[in-house]
């Protein structure tokens, strides 16, 4: 391990400051590459690439998912001031789409059991293609062309 880091650690944090802009994130992010390197050396095969090639792709895809999970926690982040939650008024909801149950009748009964499995339910697609044997396939496909028709219902 210190033989590849020596080697070809600078040229790492290159490839890796080109994705990732903070110093400190990159040089943790180039640690990480190594820990997994070494987790992972007995997969390395060198009929299939060379050993820069691996690590490079080692350590570009942990850069991409640092910042993948960077932007992730910083959306998930709840900003109380800037929160509108609490102003909402009656005229700020459409009275039209409280009635969605009346308008789910006007749906073929096929796509009426989908939804109402999915949404009022709480079933996952898995869940209610078990439920109901119908195939997984089925399911989705009646979700999409039932919320479509629902679609035409609410945005004529």
């Amino acid at each position: 391990m210190t033989l590849l880091y020596n080697n070809y650690s600078s040229a790492l944090l290159g490839v890796i400051k080109k994705v990732v802009s903070d110093n400190d994130l990159a040089q943790d992010v180039l640690q990480e590459s190594f820990i997994k390197v070494w987790k992972n050396a007995k997969s390395y095969n060198p009929e299939k690439a060379k050993l820069f090639t691996w690590l490079y792709r080692i350590a570009y895809n942990s850069a991409i998912d640092k910042v993948r999970s960077t932007n992730n926690k910083s959306q998930k982040e709840i900003q109380i001031e800037d929160s509108n939650v609490y102003k909402l008024t009656t005229n700020c909801l459409n009275q039209d789409t409280l009635d969605i149950k009346k308008h789910l009748s006007s749906l073929d009964l096929k796509y009426q059991i989908v939804i109402n499995a999915l949404f009022f339910e709480g079933m996952t697609q898995q869940e209610a293609s078990d439920e109901l044997e119908i195939p997984l396939g089925t399911i989705k496909s009646r979700l999409k062309i039932g919320l479509r028709e629902l679609k035409k219902i609410y945005n004529p």
